[in-house]
């Protein structure tokens, strides 16, 4: 599988295991302190092929992931399930195994370009459990995974609804689901 974009690493573990899954280029981060000429690389790369961020499923992940979404807008996001990218010694996406990555690859979300709104999600996320209560983290844990947006909290959950562009009836789709297995569990 041949990826057109460079791809946003943290460190050379991340890409050598990529290259291993993929046919691809990489810029790495060098973890969560993101220097001025990395960026500039990564605004170069978005220009002439574009971006697709893909880092740990974790908080310096996240951080890096809101850094450059916010320097250089319009790269495309590539998230991987924490379940995924658990090793022994950690998490990240170095841990994953080739097929993971090719998946998540393979989901990449690239923000459409429509009129689209931003929807005021806080009464969905309190009428779906996603906020406060002992369901809520493994709810929007299942609901990163399955709209392949990643992990957040709430209030992050939010942001990514919209800069995701995700719509009310993909949402309540997949929180129709969640929920009806977990009726089903129990």
């Amino acid at each position: 599988m041949k990826i057109q974009e460079v791809i946003v690493v943290e460190g050379r573990d991340d890409t050598a295991k990529i290259k291993q899954a993929v046919d691809a280029d990489t810029i790495e981060t060098n973890g969560s302190a993101i220097d001025e000429p990395t960026l500039e690389r990564i605004k170069h790369a978005q220009a002439k092929r574009g971006v697709i961020i893909f880092t740990d499923p974790d908080f310096p992940g996240e951080r890096i992931r809101r850094i450059v979404q916010q320097q250089i807008p319009g790269c495309k996001h590539a998230f991987m399930p924490k379940d995924e990218a658990k090793g022994s010694n950690g998490l990240g996406v170095e841990h994953a195994t080739k097929q993971a990555i090719r998946e998540a690859l393979e989901s990449v979300y690239e923000l459409r370009q429509t009129s689209f709104q931003p929807i005021e999600w806080r009464p969905y996320l309190l009428e779906y459990g996603l906020v406060g209560g002992a369901h809520a983290k493994p709810r929007r844990e299942h609901l990163g995974e399955r709209l392949k947006i990643g992990y957040a909290n709430a209030k992050q959950l939010e942001k990514r609804l919209n800069m995701f562009q995700i719509t009310v009836d993909e949402f309540e789709s997949v929180m129709d689901e969640i929920l009806k297995e977990e009726r089903q569990q129990s």
